[in-house]
């Protein structure tokens, strides 16, 4: 199941029956095996601009978890709704913190990093990376050709 952030402007005229529509969403969502995470009536707010002449729109904002066949009979009864004004969904990966919960409650472990070249393991267990190649940094300035070439043209 995944995460779902769902947020509905229904009509201000409207807004006696907003706690009757999110009874009816939420039957929905547990109709579905469906859980509701978090639900906030934020109440009329002021709109940014006008939706249908209308100025003014009645929030709620809802974190759920469920199928995709639930938040498409949502869709539905959201269109449908002649009170919803405007409907804006999106799929929300859980939080770090709900993640490590799931981790432990199924029990799933890191994996532990292959030891690849230029890896190795410091005293107290970490790991540092190591030079792989054993050729110095620098070339002398004296052994390379390239440096008598740099020396000579230098003088010029």
């Amino acid at each position: 199941m995944r995460h779902y952030e769902i947020v509905f402007l229904v009509h201000p005229d409207q807004s006696e029956q907003v706690p009757a529509m999110i009874d009816r969403y939420k039957g929905m969502i547990a109709a579905g095996n469906g859980h509701v995470h978090r639900l906030e009536d934020w109440g009329r707010r002021q709109l940014a601009y006008p939706i249908a002449k209308v100025h003014k729109a009645h929030y709620v904002l809802m974190n759920i978890e469920c199928d995709q066949k639930i938040v498409d009979e949502l869709t539905g009864a959201f269109r449908f709704s002649d009170a919803v004004l405007r409907v804006d969904s999106a799929i929300v990966e859980p939080s770090y913190m709900a993640k490590a919960e799931e981790d432990e409650a199924g029990g799933r472990r890191e994996r532990p990093r292959d030891e690849g070249p230029g890896l190795a393991e410091d005293d107290d267990g970490g790991r540092r990376r190591e030079r792989v190649r054993d050729e110095p940094l620098m070339a002398d300035a004296d052994d390379s050709p390239a440096a008598d070439e740099r020396a000579g043209a230098a003088r010029l």
